[in-house]
């Protein structure tokens, strides 16, 4: 069936909390997380959720959106599924507090082998010299671009090793393509890879902590027992997330592919290109900045 697709940079520009409603050890409001790998991310179903309530106040709800999303579950959702799919919010880049700098975008081989694999199942262009296989990581060792001074570089309490590599501005040139080009400079000076497994620690135990308490408004005191504490993503945190069409669903309708993707490109995000992902958005998280791939291929006739 032909398919359009496209990947959507998310780069947060406000706190971002995408909970899993359960608490998990000493955090009462944990982030979501892959269970295979514990890297944060936005589930598929939250993306998506923010994605149809832009559009609906948007004044999109009677002309596409059904078409789009899907029919509303509590009328007619029977009558045919919705012709996008949309995957959960990748992590890609996490900064890191360093006393090297103000902070570093920090990533690791896997997540890159992953955005190729990414890249290649859209028929987006693969990022060339990409891999980073050949070279041997300890725990110790980083890798930068020539734009930033080789030696200790220290990330959270850990010291690193840090060495340049040419094959890092190729990977740049492609990931500011999802950050926005106002990102290319701050990002030659800022990107690191560490190896996976320490990047796995970074992940699960660099991501801010924050105590949050309620208060009584007669006494402007806390509530008794009201305290607990939430673990959000940072501002400045770059996710994506990848979306195929299909021609619609709905009866009669003519709309292909193209159409479909055309919608939440043009008229969602094309005017204003952010888009207001997870809870809390009351005080202003969860705010992202949002930047459209699109694929090479053109579809079938």
């Amino acid at each position: 069936m032909p398919q359009s697709t496209a990947m959507l940079g998310l780069l947060t520009e406000t706190s971002l909390h995408a909970g899993t409603g359960q608490m998990l050890s000493e955090i009462d409001l944990p982030i979501q997380r892959e269970a295979h790998t514990d890297w944060p991310c936005v589930y598929g179903s939250a993306v998506k959720g923010a994605m149809r309530e832009l559009a609906e106040n948007n004044g999109h709800k009677t002309t596409w959106v059904d078409e789009v999303f899907g029919p509303d579950m509590a009328q007619n959702a029977s009558e045919h599924a919705g012709a996008l799919s949309i995957s959960d919010a990748r992590l890609l880049l996490l900064p890191v507090r360093s006393l090297t700098g103000y902070f570093k975008w920090v990533t690791c081989p896997a997540l890159l082998h992953r955005l190729q694999a990414d890249y290649r199942r859209l028929g987006l262009p693969e990022i060339q010299n990409l891999s980073f296989s050949d070279y041997q990581f300890s725990d110790n060792q980083a890798l930068i671009s020539k734009s930033q001074n080789e030696g200790d570089l220290f990330l959270e309490e850990f010291r690193f090793q840090a060495k340049s590599d040419e094959r890092i501005n190729d990977l740049i040139n492609s990931i500011i393509k999802l950050m926005g080009r106002d990102k290319g400079q701050p990002l030659h000076l800022q990107l690191v890879i560490v190896n996976s497994g320490m990047f796995a620690h970074l992940a699960r135990y660099a991501t801010p902590v924050n105590a949050h308490i309620a208060i009584d408004n007669d006494t402007k005191t806390v509530k008794r027992g009201a305290l607990w504490y939430e673990e959000t993503l940072p501002p400045d945190t770059l996710l994506y997330t990848m979306l195929v069409a299909q021609k619609s669903r709905k009866k009669d309708s003519q709309k292909k592919a193209d159409d479909i993707l055309g919608h939440i490109i043009n008229e969602l995000f094309s005017k204003h290109p952010y888009l207001q992902l997870g809870g809390n958005q009351t005080v202003g998280m969860g705010w992202c900045r949002v930047n459209v791939l699109r694929e090479l291929r053109q579809e079938k006739k």
